[in-house]
Protein backbone atom coordinates (compact mmCIF):
# COMPACT_ATOMS: atom_id res chain seq x y z
CA UNK A 1 0.00 0.00 0.00
CA UNK A 2 1.47 3.14 -0.81
CA UNK A 3 1.85 6.50 1.33
CA UNK A 4 -0.79 8.50 0.72
CA UNK A 5 -3.26 5.50 1.38
CA UNK A 6 -1.33 4.68 4.48
CA UNK A 7 -2.32 8.53 5.69
CA UNK A 8 -5.73 8.30 4.81
CA UNK A 9 -6.60 4.85 6.49
CA UNK A 10 -4.84 6.33 9.51
CA UNK A 11 -6.99 9.88 9.05
CA UNK A 12 -10.41 7.28 9.19
CA UNK A 13 -9.02 4.95 11.76
CA UNK A 14 -8.18 8.33 14.39
CA UNK A 15 -11.59 9.68 12.96
CA UNK A 16 -13.46 6.30 14.02
CA UNK A 17 -11.96 6.35 17.59
CA UNK A 18 -12.38 9.72 18.47
CA UNK A 19 -16.55 9.25 17.21
CA UNK A 20 -16.34 5.83 19.65
CA UNK A 21 -14.47 8.11 22.78
CA UNK A 22 -17.13 10.68 22.43
CA UNK A 23 -20.00 7.89 22.27
CA UNK A 24 -18.54 6.31 25.04
CA UNK A 25 -18.55 9.40 27.46
CA UNK A 26 -22.10 10.58 26.17
CA UNK A 27 -23.52 7.39 27.00
CA UNK A 28 -21.96 7.53 30.47
CA UNK A 29 -22.52 11.25 30.70
CA UNK A 30 -26.65 10.17 30.18
CA UNK A 31 -26.11 7.12 32.22
CA UNK A 32 -24.68 9.38 35.48
CA UNK A 33 -28.07 11.41 35.06
CA UNK A 34 -30.30 8.41 34.97
CA UNK A 35 -28.92 6.61 37.97
CA UNK A 36 -29.00 9.32 40.07
CA UNK A 37 -32.78 10.03 39.18
CA UNK A 38 -33.36 5.97 40.17
CA UNK A 39 -31.76 6.44 43.27
CA UNK A 40 -33.89 9.50 44.03
CA UNK A 41 -36.85 7.88 42.77
CA UNK A 42 -39.17 7.40 46.26
CA UNK A 43 -40.18 3.74 47.04
CA UNK A 44 -43.92 3.57 46.65
CA UNK A 45 -46.10 1.35 49.78
CA UNK A 46 -49.15 0.53 47.97
CA UNK A 47 -51.62 -0.40 51.11
CA UNK A 48 -55.12 -1.92 49.43
CA UNK A 49 -57.40 -1.79 53.06
CA UNK A 50 -60.89 -0.70 53.80
CA UNK A 51 -60.35 2.92 54.17
CA UNK A 52 -63.81 3.40 55.77
CA UNK A 53 -63.04 1.04 58.86
CA UNK A 54 -61.16 1.65 61.46
CA UNK A 55 -58.80 -1.01 60.77
CA UNK A 56 -58.45 0.54 57.43
CA UNK A 57 -57.23 3.82 59.07
CA UNK A 58 -55.37 2.28 61.59
CA UNK A 59 -53.71 0.26 59.03
CA UNK A 60 -52.95 3.79 56.48
CA UNK A 61 -51.84 5.85 60.51
CA UNK A 62 -49.38 2.90 60.96
CA UNK A 63 -47.74 2.79 58.04
CA UNK A 64 -47.26 6.75 57.83
CA UNK A 65 -45.45 6.47 61.44
CA UNK A 66 -42.75 3.60 60.12
CA UNK A 67 -42.58 5.72 57.02
CA UNK A 68 -41.71 8.97 59.10
CA UNK A 69 -39.64 7.22 61.14
CA UNK A 70 -37.50 5.41 58.22
CA UNK A 71 -37.49 8.66 55.77
CA UNK A 72 -36.24 10.83 59.19
CA UNK A 73 -32.88 8.06 59.55
CA UNK A 74 -32.25 8.87 56.02
CA UNK A 75 -34.76 6.48 54.17
CA UNK A 76 -33.75 3.21 51.96
CA UNK A 77 -30.80 2.88 50.15
CA UNK A 78 -31.08 6.76 49.91
CA UNK A 79 -34.49 6.95 48.77
CA UNK A 80 -37.36 8.32 50.50
CA UNK A 81 -40.77 5.96 51.30
CA UNK A 82 -43.92 7.48 50.09
CA UNK A 83 -47.37 6.17 50.62
CA UNK A 84 -50.37 5.17 48.06
CA UNK A 85 -53.59 4.37 49.55
CA UNK A 86 -56.75 2.37 47.49
CA UNK A 87 -59.74 1.89 48.94
CA UNK A 88 -60.63 -2.04 48.49
CA UNK A 89 -63.46 -2.04 51.00
CA UNK A 90 -65.04 -5.16 51.77
CA UNK A 91 -65.86 -6.50 48.43
CA UNK A 92 -63.86 -8.62 46.05
CA UNK A 93 -64.59 -6.82 42.91
CA UNK A 94 -63.42 -3.36 44.61
CA UNK A 95 -60.77 -5.25 46.10
CA UNK A 96 -59.21 -6.54 42.67
CA UNK A 97 -59.62 -2.79 41.28
CA UNK A 98 -57.18 -1.87 44.22
CA UNK A 99 -55.04 -3.99 43.57
CA UNK A 100 -55.08 -3.08 39.47
CA UNK A 101 -54.71 0.70 40.35
CA UNK A 102 -51.89 0.17 42.51
CA UNK A 103 -49.68 -2.34 40.44
CA UNK A 104 -50.60 -1.00 36.84
CA UNK A 105 -51.44 2.58 36.93
CA UNK A 106 -49.36 3.95 40.27
CA UNK A 107 -46.81 1.22 39.85
CA UNK A 108 -46.12 0.26 43.85
CA UNK A 109 -43.36 -1.53 44.81
CA UNK A 110 -44.66 -3.32 47.41
CA UNK A 111 -48.04 -4.17 48.88
CA UNK A 112 -49.04 -3.78 52.46
CA UNK A 113 -52.34 -4.49 53.47
CA UNK A 114 -55.83 -6.48 52.98
CA UNK A 115 -58.55 -7.07 56.14
CA UNK A 116 -61.40 -9.84 54.72
CA UNK A 117 -60.09 -13.11 53.52
CA UNK A 118 -62.60 -13.28 50.50
CA UNK A 119 -61.11 -10.15 49.20
CA UNK A 120 -57.45 -10.99 49.61
CA UNK A 121 -58.43 -14.41 48.09
CA UNK A 122 -59.81 -12.64 45.01
CA UNK A 123 -56.78 -9.97 44.61
CA UNK A 124 -53.53 -13.21 44.70
CA UNK A 125 -53.97 -13.88 41.26
CA UNK A 126 -53.61 -9.93 40.02
CA UNK A 127 -50.91 -9.83 42.73
CA UNK A 128 -48.94 -13.05 41.07
CA UNK A 129 -49.49 -11.43 37.90
CA UNK A 130 -47.88 -8.12 38.84
CA UNK A 131 -45.51 -10.07 40.31
CA UNK A 132 -45.65 -7.39 43.16
CA UNK A 133 -44.68 -8.14 47.12
CA UNK A 134 -47.60 -8.34 49.11
CA UNK A 135 -47.24 -8.50 52.80
CA UNK A 136 -51.02 -8.94 54.29
CA UNK A 137 -51.35 -7.72 57.67
CA UNK A 138 -55.44 -8.66 58.15
CA UNK A 139 -56.60 -11.06 56.50
CA UNK A 140 -56.83 -14.83 58.58
CA UNK A 141 -57.59 -17.78 55.98
CA UNK A 142 -55.14 -20.37 55.75
CA UNK A 143 -55.77 -20.54 51.92
CA UNK A 144 -54.46 -16.87 51.21
CA UNK A 145 -50.72 -18.31 51.83
CA UNK A 146 -51.50 -22.44 50.49
CA UNK A 147 -50.48 -21.67 46.80
CA UNK A 148 -46.83 -20.56 48.06
CA UNK A 149 -46.27 -24.09 48.74
CA UNK A 150 -47.73 -25.70 45.71
CA UNK A 151 -47.08 -22.76 43.33
CA UNK A 152 -43.70 -21.44 44.73
CA UNK A 153 -42.88 -19.22 41.47
CA UNK A 154 -45.88 -17.56 40.74
CA UNK A 155 -47.56 -16.84 44.31
CA UNK A 156 -43.96 -16.33 46.22
CA UNK A 157 -44.62 -12.34 46.63
CA UNK A 158 -47.43 -12.95 49.22
CA UNK A 159 -46.35 -13.30 53.16
CA UNK A 160 -48.54 -12.42 55.97
CA UNK A 161 -47.67 -10.23 58.63
CA UNK A 162 -50.26 -11.06 60.47
CA UNK A 163 -52.60 -12.09 62.10
CA UNK A 164 -52.01 -15.76 62.74
CA UNK A 165 -53.88 -17.87 60.71
CA UNK A 166 -57.17 -19.05 61.51
CA UNK A 167 -56.58 -22.73 62.06
CA UNK A 168 -53.30 -21.37 64.30
CA UNK A 169 -55.85 -19.52 65.99
CA UNK A 170 -58.40 -22.45 66.40
CA UNK A 171 -55.66 -24.03 68.08
CA UNK A 172 -54.70 -21.20 70.62
CA UNK A 173 -58.63 -20.64 71.30
CA UNK A 174 -58.62 -24.67 72.11
CA UNK A 175 -56.15 -24.19 74.68
CA UNK A 176 -57.97 -21.37 75.94
CA UNK A 177 -60.93 -23.49 76.41
CA UNK A 178 -59.00 -26.07 77.82
CA UNK A 179 -56.89 -24.25 80.00
CA UNK A 180 -58.85 -21.19 81.33
CA UNK A 181 -62.56 -21.84 80.46
CA UNK A 182 -62.57 -25.24 81.98
CA UNK A 183 -59.65 -25.78 83.89
CA UNK A 184 -59.86 -22.46 85.79
CA UNK A 185 -63.58 -21.77 85.90
CA UNK A 186 -64.29 -25.38 85.79
CA UNK A 187 -66.91 -25.04 82.89
CA UNK A 188 -67.09 -27.94 80.53
CA UNK A 189 -70.19 -27.20 78.53
CA UNK A 190 -69.19 -24.58 75.58
CA UNK A 191 -71.01 -23.08 72.71
CA UNK A 192 -69.46 -22.12 69.51
CA UNK A 193 -71.03 -19.05 67.40
CA UNK A 194 -69.61 -17.00 64.07
CA UNK A 195 -70.92 -15.19 61.42
CA UNK A 196 -70.42 -16.98 58.00
CA UNK A 197 -67.16 -15.44 56.90
CA UNK A 198 -64.55 -17.69 54.71
CA UNK A 199 -61.87 -17.50 57.66
CA UNK A 200 -64.89 -18.27 60.49
CA UNK A 201 -65.43 -21.06 58.43
CA UNK A 202 -62.23 -22.35 58.50
CA UNK A 203 -61.96 -21.38 61.93
CA UNK A 204 -65.10 -22.77 63.58
CA UNK A 205 -64.39 -26.81 62.57
CA UNK A 206 -60.87 -26.89 63.84
CA UNK A 207 -61.99 -25.61 67.24
CA UNK A 208 -64.64 -27.53 67.94
CA UNK A 209 -62.35 -30.63 67.10
CA UNK A 210 -60.11 -29.19 69.40
CA UNK A 211 -62.12 -28.47 72.16
CA UNK A 212 -63.95 -31.54 72.47
CA UNK A 213 -60.57 -33.84 72.24
CA UNK A 214 -59.58 -30.97 74.75
CA UNK A 215 -62.90 -32.12 77.03
CA UNK A 216 -64.92 -29.92 76.39
CA UNK A 217 -69.01 -30.71 75.50
CA UNK A 218 -69.64 -28.34 72.78
CA UNK A 219 -73.32 -28.41 73.20
CA UNK A 220 -73.96 -25.94 70.18
CA UNK A 221 -72.06 -24.91 67.06
CA UNK A 222 -73.87 -21.79 65.33
CA UNK A 223 -73.11 -19.43 62.33
CA UNK A 224 -75.17 -16.34 61.34
CA UNK A 225 -75.23 -13.89 58.76
CA UNK A 226 -72.88 -10.54 59.12
CA UNK A 227 -75.91 -8.58 58.41
CA UNK A 228 -78.18 -10.17 61.58
CA UNK A 229 -79.59 -7.40 63.43
CA UNK A 230 -81.42 -9.89 65.91
CA UNK A 231 -80.10 -12.19 67.70
CA UNK A 232 -82.67 -12.75 70.28
CA UNK A 233 -83.18 -16.64 68.11
CA UNK A 234 -79.25 -17.49 68.33
CA UNK A 235 -79.51 -16.65 72.36
CA UNK A 236 -81.95 -18.62 72.73
CA UNK A 237 -80.53 -21.72 70.97
CA UNK A 238 -77.56 -21.41 72.72
CA UNK A 239 -79.27 -20.80 76.33
CA UNK A 240 -81.38 -24.15 74.92
CA UNK A 241 -78.43 -26.37 74.58
CA UNK A 242 -77.21 -26.30 78.09
CA UNK A 243 -73.83 -24.49 77.60
CA UNK A 244 -72.63 -22.10 80.30
CA UNK A 245 -70.09 -19.93 78.35
CA UNK A 246 -70.22 -18.81 74.92
CA UNK A 247 -66.98 -19.00 72.58
CA UNK A 248 -67.48 -16.56 69.75
CA UNK A 249 -65.84 -15.60 66.29
CA UNK A 250 -66.99 -11.93 64.96
CA UNK A 251 -65.44 -9.75 62.56
CA UNK A 252 -67.94 -7.26 60.92
CA UNK A 253 -70.56 -4.80 61.67
CA UNK A 254 -72.88 -7.65 63.94
CA UNK A 255 -70.42 -6.95 67.15
CA UNK A 256 -71.79 -3.82 68.30
CA UNK A 257 -75.44 -5.28 67.71
CA UNK A 258 -74.28 -8.82 69.64
CA UNK A 259 -72.68 -7.11 72.32
CA UNK A 260 -76.11 -4.62 73.27
CA UNK A 261 -78.32 -7.67 72.83
CA UNK A 262 -76.14 -9.64 75.31
CA UNK A 263 -75.99 -6.74 77.94
CA UNK A 264 -79.60 -5.73 77.68
CA UNK A 265 -81.02 -9.32 77.69
CA UNK A 266 -78.97 -10.48 80.51
CA UNK A 267 -77.83 -13.52 78.95
CA UNK A 268 -77.07 -15.69 81.42
CA UNK A 269 -73.42 -16.88 80.51
CA UNK A 270 -70.04 -14.99 80.26
CA UNK A 271 -68.57 -14.95 76.29
CA UNK A 272 -65.39 -14.71 74.69
CA UNK A 273 -63.17 -15.00 72.03
CA UNK A 274 -62.17 -13.86 68.70
CA UNK A 275 -64.53 -10.57 68.38
CA UNK A 276 -62.75 -8.35 65.90
CA UNK A 277 -64.92 -5.15 66.39
CA UNK A 278 -64.10 -5.35 70.24
CA UNK A 279 -60.28 -4.72 69.46
CA UNK A 280 -61.23 -1.27 68.57
CA UNK A 281 -59.95 1.17 71.49
CA UNK A 282 -62.90 2.54 71.49
CA UNK A 283 -65.75 0.09 71.41
CA UNK A 284 -66.69 -0.27 74.82
CA UNK A 285 -67.39 3.15 75.12
CA UNK A 286 -68.71 3.30 71.59
CA UNK A 287 -71.93 1.11 72.88
CA UNK A 288 -72.59 2.69 76.10
CA UNK A 289 -70.20 0.40 78.00
CA UNK A 290 -72.13 -2.76 77.43
CA UNK A 291 -69.19 -5.00 76.61
CA UNK A 292 -68.30 -4.95 80.20
CA UNK A 293 -67.56 -8.45 80.87
CA UNK A 294 -67.09 -9.53 77.42
CA UNK A 295 -63.51 -11.55 76.69
CA UNK A 296 -61.92 -10.54 73.02
CA UNK A 297 -58.69 -11.62 71.49
CA UNK A 298 -56.00 -9.18 70.95
CA UNK A 299 -52.56 -9.58 69.33
CA UNK A 300 -50.87 -6.61 71.61
CA UNK A 301 -52.13 -4.50 74.69
CA UNK A 302 -50.25 -1.77 76.11
CA UNK A 303 -47.75 -4.34 77.78
CA UNK A 304 -43.91 -4.78 77.42
CA UNK A 305 -45.00 -8.10 75.07
CA UNK A 306 -41.19 -7.01 72.99
CA UNK A 307 -39.60 -3.09 73.08
CA UNK A 308 -41.03 -2.04 70.75
CA UNK A 309 -44.92 -2.68 72.22
CA UNK A 310 -45.37 -0.05 74.93
CA UNK A 311 -43.41 2.71 72.72
CA UNK A 312 -45.86 2.01 69.26
CA UNK A 313 -48.82 2.05 71.95
CA UNK A 314 -47.90 5.24 72.70
CA UNK A 315 -46.65 6.85 70.06
CA UNK A 316 -49.72 5.73 67.93
CA UNK A 317 -52.00 7.15 70.60
CA UNK A 318 -49.91 10.67 70.48
CA UNK A 319 -50.31 11.15 66.63
CA UNK A 320 -54.13 9.60 66.70
CA UNK A 321 -55.60 9.88 69.97
CA UNK A 322 -57.10 6.00 69.40
CA UNK A 323 -56.04 3.31 70.65
CA UNK A 324 -54.65 0.87 67.84
CA UNK A 325 -56.41 -2.19 66.40
CA UNK A 326 -54.35 -5.25 65.51
CA UNK A 327 -53.77 -4.14 61.55
CA UNK A 328 -51.66 -1.03 62.66
CA UNK A 329 -49.36 -3.64 64.70
CA UNK A 330 -48.94 -5.75 61.40
CA UNK A 331 -49.06 -2.99 59.19
CA UNK A 332 -46.43 -0.98 61.04
CA UNK A 333 -44.28 -4.00 61.57
CA UNK A 334 -44.63 -4.82 57.86
CA UNK A 335 -42.61 -1.51 56.35
CA UNK A 336 -39.92 -2.54 58.60
CA UNK A 337 -39.63 -5.52 57.71
CA UNK A 338 -40.04 -4.41 53.79
CA UNK A 339 -37.34 -1.94 54.40
CA UNK A 340 -34.73 -4.16 56.33
CA UNK A 341 -35.18 -7.00 53.34
CA UNK A 342 -34.58 -4.18 51.00
CA UNK A 343 -31.20 -3.19 52.44
CA UNK A 344 -29.99 -6.77 52.68
CA UNK A 345 -30.93 -7.33 48.59
CA UNK A 346 -29.35 -3.87 47.87
CA UNK A 347 -32.17 -3.48 45.50
CA UNK A 348 -35.78 -3.31 45.61
CA UNK A 349 -36.02 -6.57 42.50
CA UNK A 350 -39.06 -8.27 43.96
CA UNK A 351 -37.13 -11.59 43.46
CA UNK A 352 -34.40 -10.67 45.35
CA UNK A 353 -36.41 -9.12 48.39
CA UNK A 354 -38.64 -12.23 48.11
CA UNK A 355 -35.44 -13.78 49.06
CA UNK A 356 -34.35 -11.70 52.15
CA UNK A 357 -37.99 -11.72 53.12
CA UNK A 358 -37.57 -15.65 53.53
CA UNK A 359 -34.60 -14.89 56.11
CA UNK A 360 -36.71 -12.53 58.65
CA UNK A 361 -36.14 -12.76 61.77
CA UNK A 362 -37.57 -9.30 63.37
CA UNK A 363 -38.72 -7.94 66.92
CA UNK A 364 -42.04 -6.30 66.48
CA UNK A 365 -44.95 -4.93 68.15
CA UNK A 366 -46.60 -8.37 68.49
CA UNK A 367 -43.63 -11.02 68.84
CA UNK A 368 -40.70 -12.24 66.62
CA UNK A 369 -41.74 -11.85 63.34
CA UNK A 370 -40.27 -15.06 61.48
CA UNK A 371 -41.90 -16.66 58.00
CA UNK A 372 -42.25 -20.58 57.73
CA UNK A 373 -42.24 -22.16 54.18
CA UNK A 374 -45.65 -20.89 53.22
CA UNK A 375 -45.01 -17.11 53.81
CA UNK A 376 -46.73 -17.66 56.91
CA UNK A 377 -46.31 -15.46 60.15
CA UNK A 378 -44.50 -18.12 62.94
CA UNK A 379 -46.96 -18.72 66.48
CA UNK A 380 -45.32 -18.37 69.73
CA UNK A 381 -44.66 -21.11 71.21
CA UNK A 382 -43.19 -22.27 74.88
CA UNK A 383 -39.79 -21.55 72.89
CA UNK A 384 -40.54 -19.08 70.51
CA UNK A 385 -41.79 -16.02 71.19
CA UNK A 386 -43.68 -15.25 68.48
CA UNK A 387 -47.30 -13.85 68.18
CA UNK A 388 -49.79 -15.23 70.17
CA UNK A 389 -53.09 -14.24 71.10
CA UNK A 390 -53.89 -12.65 74.40
CA UNK A 391 -57.88 -12.46 75.68
CA UNK A 392 -58.09 -8.88 77.66
CA UNK A 393 -61.67 -8.40 79.00
CA UNK A 394 -63.53 -4.81 79.00
CA UNK A 395 -63.93 -3.53 82.62
CA UNK A 396 -66.20 -1.17 84.74
CA UNK A 397 -64.50 2.05 82.87
CA UNK A 398 -64.37 0.73 79.92
CA UNK A 399 -60.49 -0.13 80.97
CA UNK A 400 -59.05 -3.59 79.24
CA UNK A 401 -57.10 -5.95 81.80
CA UNK A 402 -55.31 -9.34 79.90
CA UNK A 403 -56.40 -12.27 81.50
CA UNK A 404 -54.98 -14.98 79.28
CA UNK A 405 -52.63 -16.75 78.92
CA UNK A 406 -51.52 -16.48 82.53
CA UNK A 407 -47.69 -15.93 82.10
CA UNK A 408 -49.23 -12.15 80.73
CA UNK A 409 -52.26 -12.12 83.29
CA UNK A 410 -52.94 -8.46 84.36
CA UNK A 411 -55.98 -8.79 86.71
CA UNK A 412 -58.23 -11.88 87.22
CA UNK A 413 -61.53 -12.39 85.17
CA UNK A 414 -64.53 -10.99 86.98
CA UNK A 415 -67.77 -12.29 85.85
CA UNK A 416 -70.55 -9.87 84.24
CA UNK A 417 -72.43 -8.42 87.43
CA UNK A 418 -75.85 -10.82 86.40
CA UNK A 419 -74.19 -14.18 85.69
CA UNK A 420 -74.07 -16.56 88.40
CA UNK A 421 -70.42 -18.21 88.75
Amino acid sequence: MNLPALNILSGLRTKRSAFLAGAACAALGLAAPLAMAQASKPIRIGVPTAMQLQVGRDTQDAIKMAIDDINAKGGVLGRKLEMVVADETENPETGISAIKKLTADEKVDVLVGGYTSGVTLAQLPHISAAKTIYLGVGAASPATNAKVKTDYDNYKYVFRVGPLNSALQARQLTDFISTFVKGELGISKVAIVGENAKWVQDLVPLLKKGATEAGADVRATEFFDAQTSDFSPLFSKVKDSGAQYMVVVLSHASSDIFAKQWYDSRFPMAYGGIDVKSMDGDFCQRIGGKSVGEMAVNFAVRAPITPRTIPFFDEFDKLTKRSPVYTAFNANDAVYIYADAVKRANSTDPDKVVKELEKTSYTGITGVIEFDDSHDVKPGTATFKGPSLLLAQWRDGCKREVVYPKSRRTADFVYPAWVKK
